[in-house]
């Protein structure tokens, strides 16, 4: 499964594609006005779409003015967002100029994949000794978004509902503190690469019918299966 609860609640902004190069984009397009309730958290949430759908390019420097004026809003909520989003590992402070997004390495994500799998992969097979049949079923409705969003190829929306899955996963366990941490270390893990293979809609798609497999196994509580599959889900990479 990709290394995202019901889909989040976004601002639907747009970034458009920048030329690559180390520059601060200061050339903004017609602004797309937000709602002024919660600005911050719905610039937040449109930052972390462009991330993941790869409209904030790795390496590029953007400057919250600009951003701001794409959004229609002041620099200030675009700042904010942007501070959280560097305390996230997502972007890095350039003084004077604005924030640069990371450039993440394959061996990072390799990294994020060891420490998820540390953490997840025995509550998951605590949680499939314990948890009965019907609270599994509860599950399906996200299975089913990750689904949903593979097929349409919308990485920015699969990511959120990969995300939603796991943390309602984890959630059965009871224990908050853990679920915050899978979820930082999950959302860092969904940030794009500098280089390296797209990732598509067939995989996407096979990565869903992973979370649609591991429900299956937990239903029929067929501990082998759902064992072989956790440790599978992350050993794998992805």
């Amino acid at each position: 499964m990709a290394g995202v609860t019901a889909p989040e609640p976004h601002a639907a902004a747009r970034i458009p594609e920048q030329s690559r190069g180390e520059h601060t984009h200061s050339e903004p397009p017609a602004p797309r006005l937000v709602q002024r309730h919660s600005v911050r958290g719905q610039i937040l949430d449109a930052l972390r779409t462009a991330l993941v759908g790869g409209e904030l390019v790795p390496g590029e420097v953007y400057s919250a003015p600009a951003l701001g004026a794409r959004f229609g809003v002041s620099a200030t909520p675009v700042r904010e967002a942007m501070q959280q989003l560097a305390i996230e590992g997502a972007v890095e402070v350039v003084p004077n100029r604005g924030f640069r997004v990371t450039e993440r390495t394959p061996r990072e994500l390799a990294e994020l994949a060891e420490i998820r799998a540390l953490i997840e992969v025995p509550v998951m097979l605590r949680l499939a000794r314990t948890v009965p049949a019907d609270r599994w079923r509860d599950l399906w409705p996200l299975a089913e978004a990750t689904s949903a969003a593979a097929a349409r190829g919308d990485r920015a929306h699969y990511a959120e509902s990969d995300r939603a899955f796991h943390r309602a996963v984890l959630s059965l366990a009871g224990n908050a503190q853990l679920v915050a941490v899978a979820e930082d270390l999950h959302r860092r893990s969904q940030w794009p690469l500098v280089a390296g293979p797209a990732i598509r809609r067939a995989d996407l798609v096979a990565d869903a019918a992973e979370h649609a497999a591991l429900l299956e196994a937990l239903i029929a509580q067929d501990l082998p299966v759902v064992q072989s599959l956790v440790r599978e889900h992350f050993t794998s990479g992805k």
